[in-house]
């Protein structure tokens, strides 16, 4: 029965804005240009100069080039529904962007982990640093990583594509992702919502214990120090990054863990959109304004080299 159902599902509406506005269009097509030329800016700059050829900038190209993946996944189809009377996605497609758009969530979540990690390797274990970043470790750590969150979005997608709607297939969403899906589906949800509350304990709420964990004891180091050059400098170079970690893990849990009551229309989008939406938009701009290795960098490409 539910095979059946799911066959004859071809497309869904998505009611998340009022669409057929140019305002929208112009809107989200400022934000994702603007994502991907801040994100590019940061991968051709840890490309470039030598300086910036470091584990810390290796784990910071990983994040833009996922930044740039987020706003990829999403914002293309919300421009082409934008100026739309009718938004709709195709059954196949919806599938599609919710995997790739949970393998970014899932891989972030990690790798903001072992950013972290770099981090406190370097500030409290000066000495084995190099040892314990090698650039086999930085690699194996990145392509780990990357399949984690691979993992993860596969479960999930299975789990949703087993799922069967009645009726209209309207999500009040901009966009697929495993939410919208769950409370439009006519069968049972419940093993989409396991797997959704345990990847928010192995996918979202250990790593950010580990970055908690990490900066304590970054703190407890850089109090340490004597001299304040060296605490302004080591705050100096774990700061963007905890900025970065905070903004993320903040709107993931707004967006993954909703309360019982869920959310209104409108909250419910405005979540999602800060999300997946601006979350990589202020990345690079984070960066660039608190990491001296990166302000660096673009004072070079400003005077030419």
């Amino acid at each position: 029965m539910a095979g059946e159902n799911q066959t004859q599902v071809t497309e869904f509406m998505l009611l998340g804005f009022s669409h057929g506005q140019p305002f929208f269009f112009v809107l989200f097509l400022a934000l994702y240009l603007t994502t991907l030329l801040g994100n590019s800016a940061i991968l051709t700059l840890v490309s470039l100069d030598p300086h910036l050829h470091s584990p810390m900038y290796f784990f910071l190209s990983h994040l833009s080039f996922l930044d740039i993946c987020y706003s990829s996944v999403t914002v293309p189809k919300i421009l082409a529904n934008a100026l739309r009377p009718r938004a709709t996605i195709s059954y196949r497609g919806c599938l599609v962007q919710m995997f790739f758009l949970m393998w970014c969530a899932g891989t972030e979540c990690v790798l903001l982990a072992v950013m972290a990690y770099d981090r406190y390797a370097a500030i409290c274990q000066p000495l084995h640093y190099t040892q314990a970043m090698s650039w086999g470790v930085c690699a194996g750590a990145a392509a780990g990583c990357w399949l984690w969150g691979l993992l993860d979005s596969a479960v999930h997608t299975l789990l949703a594509s087993r799922l069967s709607f009645c009726g209209a297939t309207q999500l009040q969403h901009i966009f697929c992702d495993v939410p919208p899906l769950l409370k439009a589906a006519c069968s049972s949800t419940r093993p989409s919502e396991v797997a959704l509350h345990a990847a928010s304990v192995f996918v979202g709420l250990s790593p950010f214990l580990l970055v908690v964990v990490s900066y304590l004891r970054i703190l407890a180091t850089i109090l340490r120090m004597p001299a304040a050059t060296s605490r302004h400098k080591a705050f100096s170079t774990c700061s963007a990054h905890l900025l970065v970690v905070l903004l993320y893990f903040a709107m993931a849990n707004l967006n993954y863990n909703r309360p019982s009551s869920g959310y209104s229309p409108a909250a419910d989008t405005l979540v999602s959109a800060l999300f997946c939406i601006l979350t990589p938009l202020l990345n690079p701009l984070i960066y660039s304004l608190r990491n001296q290795g990166v302000r660096g960098a673009l004072r070079k490409v400003a005077r030419g080299w």
